[in-house]
């Protein structure tokens, strides 16, 4: 018998470490060739690892939510024959992690070999991250917590369901899913523990208790993201109101003409279109910063990032060559990368490359927001929600459908006088929506 070691494969694009996902088999299962034993989470996609002999798991480089260099040992295999181990020369101790300690469960570096490339055909696979399996972890005791006023508990409509047919205020139960969720077990773990309220019981109750949430997988990479651009990134924000009464008729009016044949537009293919326009006059917004090389690449393409929220935290999906795209094509677009986001299934190109962002909530777009560049780029534009308020026009005070743009720029890039002339461009052509349409 030997021993066969699997190691985190190098998946390209410059990437030099990623993160264990979730672990598909055990220690003491037998593996065929071909099978999945794990997920890796790169900062752009989670990929599959399949095996690459038959064997038997004896040992794992690491537990979820781990971060493994590339070329690490990930899987170690008790094979028939000699394996590979023997095979090359041994690699240096992996050493600590980010966190600054040696990686729990992690098997020891000193005598591994460096990794064999697998045969032909053999890699990663992209996979949906909603789909991964993880293996079981801890989780955090369910204590008593009151969230702040008006903090809506993230959970599924099905657990809300059963929480309101248990008689249980959703809001003070702790959830063990990501980003705090509350899932079904977490209901039970309360109900058995007696915390579910009585009928007409008070609410006015002492509570004491806390839960410690783990920050791993896609949640790590969206905080160490947004560290990295607030630390490097000098922000200044801009904001400016839009009278989009005109632009709502049109779009309105495109909807009773198209709606049934070519689908429903939403503000968002209308605002991409102001601001691809827009952008001709304004090279220098649609770039990326390379800072530590010190250079500024400026597009002509526009590749507009999305900011998406997914049941795992915020995602931006790229909607490629914006510029070529007519409103309806860009309707389609922006639902296809989104979709492709929250499912885990979008393709790698659609992760990554954007020159621009566009971030909106929608309904919950408050007044105004100060949106986080999206590193490199060097701007990112904001929407903020409809509200029918008075304003003059001519001496006559009218209702008029009101809209702010919040807005971020790169000040080593972008000058201020450059951002307010661009966003005041952008304003121009949606209070004027039939400029949108001329060359």
């Amino acid at each position: 018998m030997g021993i066969y070691i699997i190691r985190v494969p190098d998946i390209g694009e410059g990437i030099a470490e990623v993160e264990i996902a979730a672990w598909h088999v055990q220690v003491g299962d037998t593996v065929a060739e071909d099978q999945v034993i794990a997920d890796i989470m790169t900062d752009k996609a989670t990929v599959e690892v399949p095996c690459h002999v038959h064997g038997k798991v004896l040992a794992f480089g690491g537990k979820v939510g781990d971060v493994l260099p590339v070329g690490a040992e990930l899987v170690r295999l008790e094979v028939e024959g000699e394996g590979n181990l023997k095979d090359s020369p041994p690699l240096p101790p992996l050493g600590e992690g980010r966190d600054g300690g040696v990686r729990a469960g992690q098997v020891a570096h000193a005598n591994s070999p460096h990794p064999n490339p697998p045969p032909e055909g053999e890699g990663v696979k992209p996979v949906s991250v909603a789909a991964s399996k993880a293996a079981p972890v801890a989780k955090p005791v369910a204590q008593h917590v009151v969230r702040k006023e008006g903090e809506r508990p993230l959970a599924a409509p099905s657990v809300r369901q059963r929480a309101l047919e248990m008689g249980i205020e959703l809001r003070l139960v702790p959830g063990s899913g990501p980003a705090g969720r509350i899932l079904h077990e977490d209901l039970d773990a309360w109900a058995a523990r007696g915390g579910a309220p009585a009928a007409g019981g008070s609410i006015y109750v002492e509570r004491n208790g806390e839960a410690a949430i783990p920050v791993i997988g896609l949640r790590r990479k969206i905080a160490q993201k947004m560290q990295e651009a607030k630390r490097r990134i000098p922000h200044f924000s801009y904001v400016e109101e839009v009278d989009v009464t005109e632009l709502e008729a049109l779009r309105a009016r495109l909807n009773q003409l198209h709606g049934s044949t070519r689908g429903k537009l939403t503000l968002l293919p209308l605002l991409i279109r102001a601001m691809v326009v827009a952008l001709r006059d304004f090279p220098q917004i649609n770039a990326r910063f390379d800072d530590d090389a010190g250079v500024v690449t400026r597009y002509e393409p526009v590749h507009l990032g999305i900011a998406t929220q997914t049941e795992g935290g915020l995602m931006v999906p790229v909607l490629r060559h914006a510029e070529a795209l007519d409103l309806w094509q860009c309707a389609a677009g922006v639902a296809r990368v989104a979709e492709g986001a929250r499912t885990g299934k979008a393709p790698r190109e659609e992760l990554s490359g954007s020159t621009i962002t566009l971030t909106s909530l929608g309904p919950l777009g408050g007044i105004v927001s100060t949106p986080v560049i999206n590193h490199p780029e060097v701007a990112i534009v904001g929407v903020n929600r409809i509200i029918e308020r008075p304003m003059f026009r001519e001496g006559q005070v009218v209702a008029r459908q009101l809209m702010n743009l919040s807005s971020s720029f790169d000040h080593r890039v972008v000058d201020g006088m450059d951002a307010a002339r661009f966003i005041q461009a952008v304003r121009s052509l949606l209070e004027a929506p039939a400029l949108l349409f001329i060359e």
